[in-house]
């Protein structure tokens, strides 16, 4: 063979095979193999989201996603159940931690289907439906309680401090969320969308990111907040805190309900306004119909 004949290169699936056959030195090394990767079209924008969503998971504690105990949505072991009814609707929760004396007395926790079966008991006791409570410490790492709720098929866990005082709660949906992004339910509409859409019962959907200025033009409202620049921050700034999901709030002519909101983040908000917008989108009868003050 000629030896002044150059060989072929390497095609850059060899020039890839290369690297990952060389294991990354650290994580960093391997972060910078996969952004090559995406940059060569071979991992799109949401396998890569996901992959470094599992790596940090790795390296978060759970303290830092938990709803801290003064947050916490909780029932108390002797309520009655029209009253426990009532409070499951308005907090619009699948699970709740249910005490004693206070947030540190966990009894256990009662999901919200069961309430079904129970409505026909004539004797209702509530600590007879509970299911056990799970503790785990603020410094548990986010892809080791995964495990364990998988295994166990648990989707909440109380956090305790050192000294065993509840400190929070977390759920299966928290973890996932940091993994993959933030979860959307049926309220929630395509970010290509338009910021203010009309559901098909003829309400407005509007999402809290909308900056004021665009909300006042489509509705003919005059709001304003020298702190706040969007729709979202208006709200947060009247009640002084993140509102609960369909929590009313009323500022001047408009009336809002939370469509969606966790501890941290308002999302969604149902408009009710002197104006109806006449650029929203029409109606989308894909959507289900928003219920009033559920």
């Amino acid at each position: 063979m000629d030896s002044s004949t150059s060989s072929p290169k390497p095609s850059f699936l060899e020039r890839l095979s290369s690297l990952l056959l060389r294991e990354p030195e650290d994580r960093e090394q391997l972060l910078d193999l996969l952004h090559a990767s995406y940059e060569k079209s071979l991992l799109d924008a949401d396998a890569l989201t996901i992959i470094e969503g599992a790596l940090a998971a790795s390296e978060t504690a759970v303290r830092d996603i938990m709803v801290p105990r003064a947050q916490m949505d909780v029932v108390e072991a002797d309520a009655q159940l029209p009253d426990l009814i009532r409070f499951v609707i308005d907090t619009a929760h699948s699970r709740f931690p249910v005490i004693g004396e206070n947030k540190d007395d966990v009894l256990g926790i009662l999901l919200a289907k069961d309430l079904l079966r129970s409505i026909s008991e004539e004797n209702f006791n509530l600590r007879d439906w509970l299911r056990p409570a799970v503790f785990i410490p603020e410094s548990k790492r986010l892809n080791v309680l995964l495990r364990e709720f998988r295994v166990s098929r648990n989707h909440m866990a109380i956090v305790v401090d050192e000294y065993g005082g509840v400190s929070g709660l977390v759920t299966i949906e928290d973890v996932l969320e940091q993994i993959v992004g933030d979860i959307e339910d049926e309220y929630d509409f395509d970010e290509t969308e338009d910021h203010i859409r009309l559901d098909a019962a003829g309400r407005y959907r509007v999402k809290a990111q909308t900056e004021l200025e665009d909300f006042n033009e489509a509705f003919g409202t005059t709001l304003a907040d020298e702190q706040s620049d969007t729709i979202g921050g208006l709200v947060l700034h009247h009640l002084g805190r993140v509102p609960k999901r369909n929590e009313i709030v009323r500022i001047g002519p408009v009336t809002f309900q939370v469509l969606r909101a966790d501890s941290r983040r308002l999302y969604t908000l149902l408009v009710d306004a002197p104006r109806q917008p006449a650029s929203a989108d029409t109606a989308d009868t894909d959507q289900p119909d928003v219920p009033h003050g559920r």
